[in-house]
C-alpha cells in the first residue's frame, strides 16, 4: 500500500477593510462590535460579535479612521470613546509592515 501524500492544512484568509489585502487571518487585527455594542480590539480573534480586520500596521489603520470603514463594517456608529481606545492601540502598531521574505529575496 502506497502512502497518501499529506494535505495541507487551509490558512483562513480575511481582507482588511483599509487596503483591501488579502492575508492570513493571524497577520491580521479583528476589531470586534460586541452583543452590547461596543467596539473593541480583539487579539484572540474569537470573541463574540460582528467581527472586521485591520493590518497590524499603523497606515491602515488610520486610512481606515479617515474613511470611517470600521463603524460602516461593524454597522454601528463608533463612539468617541471607542475611537480613542482604537487610535491609541494605533500608535503602537509600526507605521508600515516590513517587506516579504518573497521581495527581500529577489533584491
Amino acid at each position: 500500500m502506497s502512502k497518501q501524500p499529506r494535505r495541507r492544512k487551509r490558512m483562513p484568509q480575511r481582507i482588511c477593510i483599509a487596503c483591501r489585502t488579502i492575508r492570513p487571518k493571524r497577520d491580521l487585527v479583528r476589531i470586534v462590535r460586541t452583543p452590547e455594542g461596543d467596539v473593541v480590539v480583539d487579539e484572540s480573534g474569537k470573541r463574540n460579535g460582528r467581527g472586521a480586520y485591520l493590518c497590524r500596521q499603523r497606515a491602515c489603520w488610520e486610512q481606515a479612521f479617515k474613511r470611517r470603514a470600521i463603524g460602516r463594517a461593524l454597522r454601528v456608529e463608533v463612539s468617541d470613546q471607542a475611537a480613542q481606545l482604537l487610535q491609541a492601540y494605533a500608535k503602537s502598531l509600526p507605521e508600515t509592515l516590513p517587506a516579504e521574505k518573497s521581495e527581500q529575496d529577489s533584491a
